[in-house]
């Protein structure tokens, strides 16, 4: 698989981290609601420009960057928010959803590398520091 193609999978990713980062902030209940409706909100925020910045990057390399939820749905490696589940629940799947971004960034990042394109590697070196200080703020909260 090409550097292009690993982006197009952390694009995919990326997207469907920010779905299910909004869909938990609006639905998360209970006592630590306050406190989780910011985290999600402060993390799908950060998440909403990543998106455009990968999309541009996988464009700058002169592929299309997929755009559809169906295009998302057959690349992503991450399961969609689920329904109806506790903010406990929220948590654990959102801390493996970070940890599933987190491996298709090193697999991009390791092909950049290999392919001496620095720009996309930067690009990758810090959505990686801020998915896994994200991960790490989500451990936190449980």
């Amino acid at each position: 698989m090409t550097t292009v193609n690993k982006l197009t999978v952390v694009l995919a990713n990326s997207y469907t981290l920010y779905l299910k980062t909004h869909n938990y902030h609006w639905n998360v209940t209970g006592p630590s609601f306050k406190s989780l409706h910011d985290l999600f909100e402060v993390q799908y925020t950060e998440l909403a420009t990543a998106v455009d910045d990968i999309a541009e990057r996988i464009r700058a390399l002169d592929a299309y960057a997929p755009g559809s939820f169906s295009e998302f749905l057959k690349l992503t490696t991450l399961n969609e928010a689920k329904a109806g589940i506790t903010a406990e629940e929220m948590l654990e799947d959102m801390i493996d959803s970070q940890t599933a971004l987190i491996v298709s960034l090193n697999d991009a990042l390791s092909s950049a590398q290999d392919d001496e394109d620095e720009v996309t590697a930067g690009i990758l070196g810090e959505r990686l520091s801020v998915h896994e200080k994200a991960r790490w703020m989500l451990k936190a909260s449980k």
